[in-house]
């Protein structure tokens, strides 16, 4: 990306935030605030239901080593409630998180939409050729995806952030120190499964940050082009309704054509760089719990760790490495969100220039009473 489009990215996303963040600010944002607070106790206590999960699964592992009937029976009465927990957390979760989405995208889209229409903006936006904003698409599509995507990514961190600072202490605890030969010697490494977590998961998420790079940008040009896409078959529908004259369909149905082999091109594009991400993704979904249990291994050999200290610790050493891997797991839905932001507070930006000028309908002095600052 050119230092030019650095800088308008930038004045995008600012603008976008001085739009969005008046619904975090305004009268009735304590309810919305108590909201998150809800959500947050639900992720402390999904957190704490995964705890005794980590630990019923090793209690569960020794009881079958030692072929002890009655822990297994005890375990499983165990797991009915931790069970009946986690779905209902879950559902909570669901729930919390949606109305929160909801409420946020009305709020903006309602002030979107007042903004663009007021003093006749749509039509003035609509004349200019420079200004291809497509504003139905972002009102209806980016403006869902850049207020829903920033909730679950918010929760999510949280929850990564406390997840990782809980489970390092099991695999610490659980984990404890290992001999490393060093030649005639040997030395004795300290939490271990600690250290080699944080080097997998650095590993991993270098490699995602490398490969990913260009991914933003693709979806931002590829929910451009499906836009433009959009707006050509609107027009082929206008002149079938009689509102455009006939003598355009030739054209537009060039541009149709046009538009549908841009928006291909441009998935094709996505696709390549999805399948590069993938690699990365999917790769470290097969080797993470695999890895813990290597790490494992050899404390199980030599006796100093049970069959289900075992099974503990490579689940810790799983939520941990997916804690660290945060930015992996969401790296498309960031770029998504960022990509529907940007084009969001695009529009505002040109909606902004439009409101500093003079509407031909009406005075300029009229046209300038409406401070773009406090818009939406």
């Amino acid at each position: 990306m050119t230092e030019p489009e650095q800088n308008a990215s930038l004045r995008e996303r600012a603008r976008f935030w001085q739009a969005a963040s008046g619904f975090w600010r305004g009268a009735q944002a304590w309810a919305v605030w108590a909201l998150c607070a809800l959500l947050v106790l639900v992720v402390v206590l999904q957190l704490y239901v995964q705890f005794r999960f980590n630990y019923w699964n090793r209690d569960f592992f020794d009881a079958l080593e030692s072929r002890d009937p009655a822990r297994l029976t005890g375990q499983a009465f165990l797991l009915v409630p931790l069970c009946i927990g986690s779905i209902a957390l879950a559902v909570t979760s669901v729930w919390g998180r949606m109305t929160a989405q909801r409420q946020w995208r009305e709020w903006l889209t309602g002030k979107v939409i007042d903004y663009w229409i007021e003093d006749d903006r749509y039509a003035r936006l609509a004349a200019v050729q420079s200004e291809r904003q497509i504003p139905e698409y972002r009102i209806a599509e980016d403006v869902r995806i850049a207020t829903d995507a920033p909730i679950d990514l918010a929760l999510g961190l949280v929850s990564s952030l406390l997840s990782a600072i809980i489970f390092i202490q099991v695999l610490w605890t659980v984990g404890g120190d290992i001999a490393l030969p060093v030649g005639s010697h040997s030395v004795r490494l300290p939490g271990y499964l600690v250290i080699g977590v944080a080097v997998y998961s650095g590993i991993v998420t270098t490699a995602m940050t490398l490969v990913g790079a260009p991914l933003t940008r693709l979806v931002q040009i590829k929910n451009q082009a499906e836009a433009e896409l959009i707006t050509a078959a609107h027009q082929l529908r206008d002149i079938g309704e009689g509102v455009a004259p006939q003598g355009q369909r030739p054209e537009v149905c060039r541009d149709l054509r046009s538009a549908v082999r841009a928006t291909i091109h441009q998935w094709r594009r996505l696709c390549w760089q999805l399948m590069r991400t993938t690699i990365v993704s999917h790769g470290n979904s097969l080797l993470a719990p695999i890895i813990g249990l290597v790490l494992c291994a050899p404390k199980f050999l030599a006796g100093a760790m049970t069959l289900g200290e075992l099974t503990q610790a490579a689940a810790a050493f799983t939520l941990v490495q997916a804690s660290f891997n945060w930015v992996v797991d969401n790296y498309g839905r960031i770029a998504d969100w960022v990509s529907s932001l940007e084009r969001v507070g695009g529009l505002l930006l040109s909606l902004d220039r439009l409101n500093r000028q003079a509407s031909p309908l009406q005075p300029e002095s009229q046209a300038r009473q409406v401070d773009p600052v406090k818009l939406p």
